[in-house]
């Protein structure tokens, strides 16, 4: 019920303002774009207007629309701007970009097609949707700081993550290479504590103090001459 009014009510208002809406074009009477995004609007017209200019326009007034774009009579897209047309003769349709849209691009526009005499034309009332904007998020946090003094405050250097890693490296240095030096001179110690054993025990007919003999290896036949009662001769045996 309520398109055939509205269509009358463009009806007559194009027929006050001295152009031609008819049947021969038509277009959608109100389109939406985002802020910042693009749109499209389509326009329709009949068989038989092909080959003839097709028009953007803009402006409240049929005589105050200024011209944004206009096709060449063919299909060719013509871009001027951020806004460009181009015409599909087989689909008897023409179509109109808009980009990087503004709050300013909103406003009464037309769609045309040009001829002699009188143009024919229809409005497209374009409404720019604003932009989403996400409010920043806020973060709270508490923290304790301790007082500092102005001669700690300009002295102190500021020790990045990179600086702290390698404090803790040298750190770790000055712990470690003691440790393996004193591991490191244990064994030197224990080696040469356990060659110079070996190395004593080796030694055969080396004299004791007194000029008694150095028995490293005890000989069996050797206690049977050995007297049963009384003090023996001074035997020493090597450690081991």
């Amino acid at each position: 019920m309520w398109l055939p009014q509205l269509y009358l009510m463009r009806v007559i208002s194009a027929k006050s303002q001295g152009y031609s809406i008819a049947t021969d074009i038509s277009g959608p009477m109100t389109v939406n774009g985002p802020e910042r995004g693009s749109l499209m609007v389509q326009c329709v017209y009949n068989s038989g207007w092909e080959t003839y200019l097709k028009w953007w326009c803009r402006g409240a007034t049929w005589y105050g629309c200024k011209i944004l774009v206009k096709t060449t009579g063919s299909e060719q897209e013509v871009k001027r701007d951020r806004v460009s047309i181009k015409d599909n003769q087989k689909n008897h349709t023409f179509t109109v970009t808009m980009e990087d849209l503004m709050q300013t691009d909103a406003d009464t526009y037309w769609c045309g097609i040009e001829r002699t005499g009188t143009d024919l034309g229809v409005t497209v009332q374009v409404i720019i949707d604003p932009a989403s904007t996400a409010a920043p998020t806020t973060s709270i946090s508490t923290t304790f700081t301790a007082p500092v003094t102005p001669e700690e405050t300009s002295n102190s250097p500021t020790l990045t993550g990179h600086h702290l890693d390698k404090r803790h490296n040298l750190l770790k240095l000055s712990v470690l290479l003691p440790l393996i030096f004193t591991i490191l001179l244990l064994l030197l110690v224990a080696a040469s504590l356990l060659a110079w054993r070996i190395m004593k025990c080796q030694q055969k007919g080396t004299a004791a103090p007194g000029g008694r003999p150095l028995l490293c290896r005890p000989d069996p036949a050797a206690d049977q001459n050995l007297p049963t009662k009384g003090y023996h001769e001074a035997l020493l045996l090597c450690p081991g």
